[in-house]
């Protein structure tokens, strides 16, 4: 149950509310005499570790066929987290965009109701290749815009744009193989 992919998407879990901490708890008596500089370096760190987690946990599951029922419940969980703890901090931070930020979690818990119907209903709807892409490109903006480089912004509303057309493959997908209503 708990071999290496499963262990690394674990991590990744633990490490979203850290990152997430670092963002938004920037005036707590823990981080007081770092200046915000450093908690954007801590916050990319953790982020990018968090991030190399994601590519090897599937990686090493694929490639030594440790994919398991957990395995697939775990690691869109702690993507989802990872990525909603460093869009969400990045907008409290004035940082990213309200509707960006609004469209993506739409669409992440619309995509994941639908999933689970499609389980209950004994479908499988596994990622896509452009889910991947989403996935990439949405880290590359949260990395982006921790560092608060140039581009950032527009590289999360091309992240909007691949997060919505990924949903709209899967309600696609969704609907061409679940049984027709009378």
């Amino acid at each position: 149950m708990f071999n290496i992919p499963n262990t690394l998407a674990f991590i990744r879990l633990l490490l979203a509310p850290v990152m997430f901490f670092l963002l938004v708890n920037r005036d707590s008596a823990l981080l007081s005499g770092i200046h915000y500089t450093w908690l954007d370096y801590m916050a990319a760190f953790i982020f990018v570790l968090a991030s190399a987690t994601d590519f090897f946990d599937g990686y090493i599951a694929r490639a030594f066929n440790q994919i398991t029922t957990l395995g697939k419940i775990l690691d869109p969980l702690a993507d989802k987290m990872l990525t909603l703890a460093g869009f969400l901090g990045l907008m409290m931070l004035d940082r990213a965009s309200e509707w960006a930020i609004f469209l993506i979690i739409t669409r992440e818990l619309f995509i994941t109701g639908l999933r689970v119907s499609a389980v209950s209903q004994g479908l499988d709807i596994a990622a896509s290749w452009m889910g991947k892409v989403k996935t990439v490109v949405q880290m590359i903006a949260i990395g982006f815009l921790l560092m608060n480089w140039t581009g950032a912004t527009l590289i999360l509303w091309i992240s909007v744009f691949f997060t919505l057309y990924s949903g709209y493959q899967y309600v696609v997908v969704f609907f061409r193989n679940t049984p027709k209503l009378p």
